[in-house]
């Protein structure tokens, strides 16, 4: 097999390479950072509230939401989750 130059003249391809599917270099365990199937249930109470909120706030929600691709009330309730869990 012959060796392929890169843009600036250096060789960049001595071997070939067998199996696309095995993996190239040194392997490095990363930490399990997802959680346990149970810890994804929501076991939380929740209760239905009505709140008026300004116009503009509802519309940079809406904004946002389409953007990631979720409901703009999920949004507004898991910002207030967060804010109580760090304030209790």
């Amino acid at each position: 097999m012959a060796q392929v130059a890169g843009e600036k003249g250096e060789f960049i391809m001595k071997r070939k390479i067998d199996d696309l599917n095995m993996p190239i270099g040194k392997l490095v365990r990363v930490k399990d950072f997802l959680p346990a199937p149970a810890e994804l249930v929501n076991s939380d109470k929740t209760i239905k509230v009505t709140i008026v909120l300004k116009k503009k706030s509802v519309d940079f929600f809406k904004q946002q939401a389409r953007q990631c691709h979720t409901k703009y009330q999920k949004m507004i309730r898991e910002l207030l989750d967060r804010y109580a869990v760090q304030y209790s």
